[in-house]
């Protein structure tokens, strides 16, 4: 079984929606983000990277910057920009890059679900980033920026939406990175009522991107929680700290990119000393391929070349959910043996680019500096829900979504 309620969502005046639509805060620096935001003050990275309106050099966890993303949250909108939804709605949410469509549900899940298991995660959450999301949530009282779930995809469901997208939006976008962004309003009580109860049917949720924001959205729902049973409160399980927004898309419409490796040296060894070694559990060719081609192989920059390695048979456990994955094989069975990589987590000879990207930045990276680089071949929407269905974790950076959701198009205020 599982939650999706409608909201009452905080959204844009149509003729702003362009403006107010912003990169989610984890994906830019507060550099790019201030470039990104400059001129526009409708921005909703004004609220995500509240830091770009106060002095450079500021402490990105000072009280002045939660404070600062409270007053933006809250100018928008006393200004108007953003307006509150008369009634209780879900939303559907387009996205479009390139050739590639994915269309999901925005409503309210729940904090209990994820509490005991039915929305799962993949990957381990750093506490500084949690306690700072969890701030943010905190003092502005809001889900300002949407979790992005997935759940195995049912075919009704999939057919009400593409009713619904046939309709007219009341947003339709296009970023500057040409991805479009489409948003549909879902009203008719009939049709929230089925998509609700169909929901029910719905064995569980994942979580694809947004662990951080998941888990500060969690403990904000514990501690008020626990704070009203303080209180001696009659609590029903229904009071808004108990669900928070999110983004649901039926998992055959999701693209995860590879998420690929840079290394700063080869670890003492010389170039050929290094493939010697890598040979014992690599079969190892020049390529003219730069991306990896299938699982189990590999693409490496080396010296000017371009190698492919594929992982020689039982030199894995294929049967793994989590050392079966190619960023797994390419850990265990190069990046610390070989070259020292012991926590990917920690080690700052080890740096990520995703795929998104692209190889010409792989190259870029080992011409100005860097020994090696490596591209993976994607992990699969397969693969993540194996591992969460398992209760284990991936290793750092196994999963790369694009395109992004969009932070402003909807909010929610933990008002109702």
């Amino acid at each position: 079984m599982s939650q999706l309620k409608p909201f009452r969502a905080y959204r844009p005046r149509p003729e702003l929606a362009a403006q107010v639509a912003a990169v989610p805060y984890d994906v830019v620096n507060t550099q790019e983000a201030a470039e990104l935001a400059k001129g526009n003050p409708h921005s909703f990275l004004h609220v995500g990277r509240p830091e770009i309106d106060l002095p450079a050099g500021i402490d990105v966890h000072a009280d002045e910057v939660y404070a600062k993303g409270v007053s933006n949250l809250r100018g928008l909108i006393e200004s108007g920009t953003l307006f509150h939804e008369n009634t209780p709605c879900l939303y559907v949410y387009q996205q479009k890059m390139g050739d590639h469509v994915q269309a999901g549900l925005v409503g309210l899940c729940s904090v209990e679900e994820y509490e005991t298991g039915l929305i799962k995660r993949h990957e381990f959450t750093r506490k500084d980033k949690e306690d700072d999301r969890t701030r943010h949530v905190t003092e502005q009282a809001a889900n300002a920026e949407p979790v992005f779930l997935t759940y195995k995809a049912v075919p009704y469901i999939d057919h009400i939406v593409n009713d619904i997208r046939k309709q007219v939006p009341v947003y339709d976008v296009v970023t500057p990175d040409g991805i479009g962004h489409t948003v549909w309003v879902v009203s008719g009580e009939t049709v929230v009522y089925e998509l609700v109860h169909l929901f029910n049917g719905v064995e569980a949720l994942y979580i694809a991107d947004g662990h951080h924001r998941t888990a500060a959205a969690i403990r904000y729902g514990q501690y008020c929680r626990a704070e009203a049973q303080l209180r001696g409160e009659a609590l029903d399980g229904d009071e808004p700290w108990e669900s928070f927004m999110a983004v649901v898309f039926p998992h055959d419409q999701l693209k995860i990119m590879d998420y690929n490796r840079v290394v700063k040296d080869l670890n003492g060894l010389s170039q050929e000393a290094f493939l010697e070694k890598v040979r014992e559990t690599f079969d190892v060719a020049v390529s003219t391929h730069r991306a990896a081609q299938a699982p189990t192989t590999f693409g490496m920059y080396l010296g000017g070349t371009w190698y492919e390695l594929k992982a020689k048979p039982g030199s894995f456990p294929a049967s793994d959910p989590v050392r079966g994955l190619d960023v797994s094989i390419l850990q265990e069975n190069l990046l610390n043996p070989i070259l020292g990589i012991d926590d990917p987590r920690t080690n700052t000879r080890i740096d990520f680019v995703g795929g998104i990207r692209g190889m010409d930045e792989l190259e870029r990276r080992v011409k100005e500096g860097c020994a090696v680089a490596f591209s993976v071949y994607p992990t699969s929407l397969t693969q993540l829900m194996s591992v969460a269905d398992a209760g284990e974790v991936m290793p750092p950076k196994s999963t790369w979504f694009e395109p992004k959701l969009r932070s402003g198009l909807l909010v929610r205020m933990y008002e109702g």
